[in-house]
């Protein structure tokens, strides 16, 4: 007969009890997944957007990161946090996602390295020059912040340290870890995606060539199938997500804008990237050269979605740098870069996914956007000056010589706003007015559903720079003066992005990680008081505990 008040037998069924519940817990978390992240920021929890794609893969992904080797601090936590991202994505995936980390520059004969970074270079992953100064001596390595993603027999290369160079390199490389999971998750949905978005690039208006478009041309093929559009052959626009109206130099017909206009009330996104004035680096090597205004007849399209560009060019003392001659050594002349106030460095932009954490943009001859009352459209300036800007009406001397005139105390205009983003339901502009005569008002509508346009005053920023050697288009937002590929690129694909879906992998960009940095001063006022604490207080706690269990086990014992 089995002895229910038996000790042992009770130890016994408590310990299967204990067994059982751990294998039963086992059992339910195999079958439910989860995580917990414990960090304020969330900085493990990967977005709804990345999960969902990491999911529908239906194949292996191979991700070869190149950051491996002899690393500064800086970047080691930068390794690792590539490491953790790439482990949430291998878990989040099924184990489909693959990943390994190679040092470039450990190649066995200098032939071979020289040949590898070529093939990386080809691949869009360059290498970055990093100085440390170590005990009062000075050393520099070649670093590789880049991957290589390949999905379905195809790859692709994509750079990961993305900060803006305008912050410290401790700020750039955090930017950098709060863009890893985009990054990677994109360059996976370039591989991945099958149900490619149709963008439109107007077309029959002046607008730039297909050499001078062509950098920002194959960075749009990548991801949308894109078709030159020519609005003199259609009567309306259905079939488009997107469309681009870049830099054109003449006047829209009324025709065209109703069909323009009829497209944004049915939902279609505009990015719009206009300049004001006629001006070109062509002419201002001229001593009288004069940038005049220029009107392609969309001001009051413009106008009556919420902003306005104005009538003038806007100069920022932080602008790009032009060779100018400045003396003569000899008989030769003599050269110095200065800063040439027409080319503002866009570095200021608003707190969206689309703008986040980006380098500066490089603009040429761009204009001030005000805005105009427009009920139930949000404006969102996305593009800000420094406040060390000047702004100069149309007609305006644009002369070269002017960069030896340039006085600091004439930069007091405050900064001003060069790019919206328009969200929200826009009024037509033929609400109340007779269409166009020769266009189609089937279908004719007064507002819009919810949808989005981009307002830039800068034709150029989609403008790639021609390699005079070659007759090639260079990387788009390359400065051929100091050879520094500026984030012209980016940031168009970003809002490209944004326009094409909102709600997907370009709320990713939202992810912020902190900063928390030890206060220098204090620690090295109180650093021997906290060593002594640490080496201290537990030798202290050891004994107090000692003490206190001995008194405990005296008392039970003696009052047996």
């Amino acid at each position: 007969m089995v002895n229910w008040g038996d000790k042992k037998l009770g130890d016994l069924l408590q310990l299967a009890n204990a067994v059982a519940l751990v294998v039963l817990i086992n059992l339910i978390a195999s079958d439910r997944f989860f995580r917990i992240d414990l960090t304020e920021e969330k900085r493990y929890t990967i977005k709804p957007a990345t999960r969902e794609l990491l999911e529908s893969l239906d194949d292996d992904v191979y991700v070869e990161v190149y950051l491996e080797g002899e690393l500064n601090a800086g970047f080691r936590r930068f390794q690792n946090a590539i490491r953790e991202t790439l482990n949430e994505f291998r878990i989040y995936s099924n184990n489909k996602v693959n990943f390994t980390f190679v040092d470039p520059t450990a190649a066995m004969s200098a032939k071979a390295k020289n040949e590898f970074i070529r093939e990386l270079a080809e691949k869009g992953i360059t290498p970055t020059n990093v100085v440390e100064r170590v005990d009062g001596e000075t050393s520099a390595k070649l670093i590789f912040p880049g991957a290589l993603v390949s999905y379905g027999g195809f790859e692709t290369g994509v750079m990961l340290l993305k900060g803006s160079n305008a912050q410290s390199p401790e700020e750039e490389i955090n930017q950098s870890i709060e863009g890893v999971e985009f990054e990677i998750a994109n360059a996976i949905y370039k591989l991945f995606n099958t149900d490619r978005k149709r963008v439109g690039l107007l077309r029959g208006y002046g607008q730039l060539d297909s050499l001078d478009i062509a950098g920002f041309n194959n960075a749009l093929l990548e991801l949308y199938d894109v078709r030159k559009v020519d609005l003199s052959r259609r009567s309306n626009l259905d079939g488009y997500q997107v469309v681009i109206i870049n830099n054109p130099t003449e006047p829209f017909s009324e025709a065209d804008k109703y069909k323009i206009d009829q497209f944004i009330m049915r939902g279609g996104k505009v990015m719009f990237l206009l300049d004001r004035s006629d001006a070109s680096m062509d002419s201002a090597t001229y001593e009288h050269s004069v940038a005049l205004p220029r009107d392609v007849n969309l001001d009051d399209m413009l106008f009556r979605y919420g902003v306005r560009i104005n009538h003038d060019l806007v100069q920022d003392r932080h602008a790009a740098l032009y060779p100018i001659v400045t003396g003569q050594s000899g008989d030769r002349p003599r050269m110095q870069m200065l800063d040439w106030p027409f080319f503002p460095l866009i570095n200021h932009y608003a707190d969206h996914p689309a703008t986040r954490n980006l380098d500066a943009t490089l603009t040429r001859f761009v204009s001030s956007i005000d805005t105009v009352r427009a009920d139930g459209v949000r404006k969102l300036p996305i593009m800000t000056t420094s406040q060390y800007t000047r702004v100069v009406g149309l007609p305006a001397n644009i002369t070269v010589n002017q960069l030896l005139q340039v006085r600091p105390d004439q930069f007091n205009a405050g900064s001003r706003v060069v790019g919206y983003l328009l969200e929200g339901r826009f009024t037509s502009l033929y609400r109340n007015r007779f269409p166009p005569d020769g266009v189609s008002t089937e279908g004719r509508r007064d507002s819009s559903v919810h949808t989005s346009l981009v307002v830039i005053s800068d034709g150029d920023i989609a403008r790639s720079e021609i390699n005079p050697r070659t007759g090639q288009a260079q990387p788009l937002g390359f400065d051929p003066m100091t050879n520094y590929t500026f984030a012209n690129e980016d940031l168009l694909m970003n809002l490209m992005a944004w326009l094409t879906d909102e709600q997907g992998l370009i709320t990713v960009r939202d992810k912020e990680i902190r900063i928390r940095p030890l206060d220098r001063a204090r620690a090295s006022r109180e650093k021997t008081q906290w060593q002594v604490l640490n080496l201290s207080l537990p030798v202290v706690l050891v004994v107090v505990f000692g003490l206190v269990r001995a008194w405990l086990r005296k008392r039970k014992f003696a009052r047996v």
